[in-house]
Order: structure tokens, then C-alpha cells, then sequence
């Protein structure tokens, strides 16, 4: 995008709809939907009881640190996909450089770990609910079980593409036409500071003679004006 800075103009009106129909825009509430998918299943459903006593434990295999996993995994991308959904919005009205391209590598960063705790927590659901042995309880909540594997691994996909975009966005670098144009302008309506005016007259004390002047002497030692 000419004259602009990581991708965004500054300053100009939102467009709603366009905004709306960004490729960014889309793949963070994808993302966020899909969050929802993975942590409301296990919160709801992910926990059953035992088949001797009244206590609940986890559906995958009884190991609360994947339920918990899952959990944690989810509700902190639903909170990251709202802020960072909130940072686009109000990108455009980043002045600072500087601060545009620490919300683009914070972006970068965080889609980047995101991803990869995505596919961990693929590979320890599905691994753990390999190892669930089969019964009622399990039975009744294996398609809470199946959802959350199904939309972690969406998960991972939609985080990628967030991360690839924020790469893209992070190699467009900044023009910086658009910000200097902006300091010279302001720097054009500073009026320049002017010479001290005096009063047009030069006082006696302040003169001085010009520095290696000698006084010559008219009639120098030892010649004698000719008499005729």
C-alpha cells in the first residue's frame, strides 16, 4: 500500500465493511469461533463420572491436565482473538511507527506460539482419547471429545494463516513518505529566529582596528627628500 505504514494508512476513516471483508479479519473470528468450539465442550461435557463412585473425571483417559490443557488453550485464544481483533480497529490510528511495529511483532510473536500450542494440544487430546477405554461415560461424551479434537486441529490452520499474515504485513515495511511529509510540513510553519537588529549606530568603545595592521611612516629613517 503506497504511503502507508505495516499495510494501513493513517488516519483515515474506517470502512466497516471492507473491514469486515479482510482476509485478517476473517481468520480471527474463524479463530475465535473455533476457541469457543474447543474449551465450551470440554467445560460442559468433559467431565464424567466414574463408574465406581460419584466422582467426575476427565473423558480423555481421566487425565484432568488435558481437560485442563484444553481449557486454558482455548479461553486464552478467545481472549487474544478479541484484543487483537480490537488492535486492527484501532491500528490505522497509530501514529508512532514505532509503536506499529511493535503491535505487528506482537502479533507475529504471539499467532507464531499460538500455533504451536494448537498442535500440541492436537497431538495430547488425541493421543489421550486413543488411550480412553470404552463405557457408558465415554460413550455419552465422546462427541464433546471429537469436537474439541476436530477444532483444535482447525485451530492450528487458522492460527497459521494469522501467523503468515502478520509476517506478510511485518515485510511491508514502513514508507516513510507519509510520516515526513507530515514533519515537514510542520516544520515549514516554524518561522526561523532573525538576526538581532541594532541601532545603526556603532559605538567608539566596541571599535577596533583590523588585527596585523602595522602604521607605516611616511617618511622612512635614513632617506631624505632631494632638495632641487
Amino acid at each position: 500500500m503506497e504511503g502507508a505504514s505495516f499495510g494501513a494508512g493513517r488516519g483515515a476513516a474506517l470502512d466497516p465493511v471492507s473491514f469486515a471483508r479482510r482476509p485478517q479479519t476473517l481468520l480471527r473470528v474463524a479463530s475465535w469461533v473455533f476457541s469457543i468450539a474447543v474449551f465450551g465442550p470440554i467445560v460442559n461435557e468433559g467431565y464424567v463420572n466414574t463408574d465406581s463412585g460419584p466422582e467426575l473425571r476427565c473423558v480423555f483417559n481421566g487425565n484432568a491436565g488435558a481437560c485442563r490443557f484444553g481449557v486454558a488453550l482455548g479461553l486464552g485464544a478467545f481472549l487474544a482473538c478479541a484484543a487483537f481483533l480490537l488492535l486492527d480497529v484501532r491500528f490505522q490510528q497509530i501514529s508512532s511507527v514505532r509503536d506499529r511495529r511493535r503491535a505487528v511483532l506482537l502479533d507475529l510473536g504471539f499467532s507464531g506460539l499460538w500455533s504451536f500450542l494448537w498442535f500440541v494440544g492436537f497431538c495430547f487430546l488425541t493421543n489421550q482419547w486413543q488411550r480412553t477405554a470404552p463405557g457408558p461415560a465415554t460413550t455419552q461424551a465422546g462427541d464433546a471429545a471429537r469436537a474439541a479434537i476436530a477444532f483444535s486441529f482447525f485451530s492450528i490452520l487458522s492460527w497459521v494463516a494469522l501467523t503468515v499474515k502478520a509476517l506478510q504485513r511485518f515485510r511491508l515495511g514502513t514508507d516513510m513518505s507519509l510520516f515526513a511529509t507530515e514533519q515537514l510540513s510542520a516544520g515549514a510553519s516554524q518561522a526561523y529566529p532573525g538576526y538581532p537588529v541594532g541601532s545603526g549606530v556603532e559605538g567608539t568603545e566596541t571599535y577596533q582596528s583590523p588585527p596585523f595592521t602595522e602604521t607605516l611612516d611616511t617618511s622612512p629613517k635614513g632617506y631624505q627628500v632631494p632638495a632641487y
